[in-house]
């Protein structure tokens, strides 16, 4: 009896120890709406268990971040069922399709909204912007977040997610993509190993890119560049000099001053 009790007691221990591990984690979001437009940029996400059962799932990662982030919740911008294949997408970010979504975890594809996400983990989820034949390619940088000096170049890599012709997963550089700044176009295009050196002004910015070859999901790198202080500028020769010749102007007028006022006095 004795021997029953102890191994109901570890059971339970072992089963109240399983589900509050699960806890909450830290998991970074990009959610893009099949118009090309990202509307959120790797946005740090706390994940709750809402279900109760000691795992942290996608589909909870993804209603937890349209609760945070969604202006109305989940109830207004996500959707998810149960169906013969597990649980399914029906509404992201506002959007229903039909079913034309799809996510990736830390730029793999994941198998299932099901999947256990964990502290730290990125996850992207899309809508199809190409809902005849789905040719949306699935591209990222290999930085999501990054933080530059000012005045310092920057290089990424961008890279795109596929399958060959026995869907084994492949994972390809993108070429010609065209960098966007914060939505907008510049003169930076990626090179034959997907590579691009880019400069950037002071501030957070978020680099995305665009193709004319294919239709790619818009990949989302945040960059934070830090301002240059007084301390960190250089002191060159001619700004020294411009020190000095300020310095000596206040002094000499400031003699001048004093000269005036004794000169005064005396009369």
């Amino acid at each position: 009896m004795k021997k029953i009790f102890g191994f109901v007691f570890v059971l339970v221990l072992m089963l109240s120890v399983s589900v509050s591990a699960a806890g909450e984690a830290t998991v970074y979001v990009t959610v893009s709406d099949g118009n090309g437009v990202l509307s959120l940029n790797a946005e740090r996400v706390t994940v709750t268990d809402i279900n109760n059962d000691g795992i942290l799932t996608i589909d909870e990662a993804l209603k937890c971040t349209h609760e945070q982030f969604f202006d109305g919740g989940a109830e207004a911008g996500y959707s998810s069922y149960v169906g013969q294949y597990g649980i399914a997408l029906d509404k992201l970010w506002g959007v229903s399709n039909g079913g034309s979504y799809s996510y990736y975890l830390n730029n793999a594809f994941a198998m299932s909204m099901s999947d256990a996400v964990k502290d730290g983990d990125y996850l992207v989820a899309y809508a199809y912007s190409d809902l005849t034949t789905w040719s949306d390619v699935y591209s990222f940088f290999e930085e999501h977040h990054v933080t530059v000096e000012s005045g310092e170049s920057l290089t990424l890599k961008l890279m795109s997610s596929g399958f060959d012709e026995n869907f084994a997963p492949l994972v390809l550089p993108v070429k010609g993509a065209v960098i966007t700044f914060d939505g907008e176009k510049t003169e930076y295009v990626t090179d034959e190993n997907g590579s691009v050196t880019v400069k950037l002004s002071a501030g957070e910015h978020i680099i995305s890119a665009v193709s004319e070859k294919e239709v790619l999901v818009p990949p989302a790198c945040v960059v934070t560049v830090n301002a240059k202080t007084y301390e960190d500028a250089p002191q060159t020769a001619d700004s020294s000099f411009g020190i000095f010749t300020v310095i000596m102007a206040v002094t000499f007028a400031a003699t001048i001053a004093c000269f005036k006022k004794k000169y005064i006095n005396e009369k």
